[in-house]
């Protein structure tokens, strides 16, 4: 059975903290209902707030009482402990059927303060999220395709000269960077890149306006891509001309790919057309050419 007690006050007291601070306030109660209302939250907000497991039994123990504590602020009421009747969404965000919180704007000076808090205990006001497990559980959000498309010409396109493990000297491989818009391969001395053993204009690599490398044969060109036509580069393909074989590299922060920063590759090795934000473009697999 509850205990029926009645308490009659009216005071006012000043209560001066070990930092400096102090806090003013009343306390007040006519029959079942006591009140303190503190003039001020400046003090109460630098203090480590109790737990809830330190204010559920106490909640309750009021209760039993049949009383009511109400702790309130300028703006209003902050929190109320006993004998109340919270709302089931309180009830399940506390864990009591004697804790109901204020408003939330009340409540707002002490949420910045228990989120400074380090205490390990559970805080005795309501998380930022009212519902926790909602942005898990809310999966249609729509986020805008990114790109890691970089500056144009950046991440050192070049061509290095690939060595079997056999024949390496323990060298540094020779490489080539693509620093021009166009660059041709052959044996012709008026090659960018001259290698004997190949026709005199073999091969040619153009820089386009999608900031792509994409290579174009006039002789017999073998490695990562389709058999014949124009194709995109992308980091790690390899070009097979005569006896000289050759890996295509660029920093893969630079290295477009697929989509918008990765290789060629995956979705079971064919990636769906896209458009590219910057430009509306249609950007096709790497494995099919140049579009």
């Amino acid at each position: 059975m509850t205990a029926q007690v009645r308490v009659h006050a009216d005071l006012a007291f000043s209560l001066t903290e070990p930092a400096g601070g102090e806090t003013t306030g009343t306390l007040t109660a006519d029959g079942t209902e006591v009140r303190i209302r503190v003039d001020s939250l400046d003090s109460v907000a630098t203090q480590q707030l109790p737990g809830l497991e330190q204010v559920r039994p106490l909640a309750k123990s009021i209760a039993e009482q049949g009383l009511t504590l109400v702790l309130e602020g300028p703006d209003g009421p902050i929190i109320s402990l006993g004998a109340v009747a919270p709302a089931r969404a309180q009830r399940l965000l506390t864990g009591s059927r004697h804790i109901r919180l204020g408003k939330l704007g009340v409540l707002a000076p002490l949420l910045k303060s228990a989120r400074r808090s380090r205490s390990r205990g559970q805080s005795l006001l309501p998380p930022e999220t009212p519902w926790p497990p909602m942005p898990t559980v809310q999966r249609r959000i729509v986020r805008r395709i990114t790109t890691t498309h970089h500056t144009r010409g950046s991440g050192r396109p070049r061509l290095i000269f690939v060595q079997d493990s056999s024949s390496w000297n323990g060298q540094v491989p020779r490489e080539f960077n693509l620093a021009a818009e166009r660059v041709t391969i052959g044996s012709g001395a008026s090659c960018d890149l001259k290698l004997s053993g190949l026709d005199e204009l073999h091969a040619e690599i153009l820089h386009n306006e999608a900031d792509e490398y994409v290579l174009v044969r006039h002789g017999e060109v073998t490695g990562s891509f389709g058999p014949s036509g124009s194709a995109v580069l992308r980091t790690g393909a390899r070009l097979q001309m005569g006896p000289w074989r050759l890996a295509y590299f660029r920093e893969e922060f630079a290295d477009h790919g697929r989509p918008f920063g990765g290789r060629s590759g995956g979705e079971f090795a064919y990636q769906r057309p896209q458009i590219d934000p910057r430009t509306g473009a249609i950007e096709r697999d790497g494995s099919t050419g140049v579009s």
